[in-house]
């Protein structure tokens, strides 16, 4: 079970990237175009966020109840161990604020009045979310897993 859901964790990291990258690029289109927001726009807000809230359920499982690296963190701290602090620590509370970045991008984009500030929220609340999952992506471990 914990090799399915680590697997699937890792595959959906692309996806949420891809994603998030197309949106960004997206908005700095239209932010530099003038050209109105779209429904595409909006499908791939929404299918950034909903990639990011599942990548982040998932993450959860892994974190409270399938992953041996954290179940040892949660029963014994960090212990000096670089690999362990990054999971137990860096790399969760740093997910769980990038997904709550872009789902306040998304929510701020879909109340907007103008296509202009759809945009510019996309574009800001993404990028923070980004640059915040790139500092926390655990680039030591493998790109792509088998299932």
């Amino acid at each position: 079970m914990y090799s399915v859901f680590l697997s699937l964790h890792n595959l959906l990291r692309w996806f949420v990237l891809a994603s998030m990258l197309y949106a960004i690029l997206s908005s700095v289109h239209g932010l530099l175009s003038r050209r109105p927001y779209t429904k595409q726009d909006n499908v791939m807000r929404i299918m950034a966020n909903t990639f990011g809230h599942t990548q982040l359920l998932i993450g959860f499982a892994l974190y409270f109840s399938l992953s041996p690296i954290t179940s040892y963190f949660l029963q014994n701290g960090a212990s000096g161990s670089a690999q362990i602090s990054f999971f137990g620590i860096q790399h969760a509370v740093t997910m769980f604020l990038a997904v709550v970045a872009m789902t306040v991008g998304g929510a701020l984009a879909k109340r907007a009045k103008t296509d202009r500030s759809k945009f510019r929220y996309v574009l800001t609340w993404f990028l923070i979310a980004l640059t915040m999952i790139i500092f926390a992506m655990p680039w030591f471990r493998p790109w792509f897993r088998g299932f």
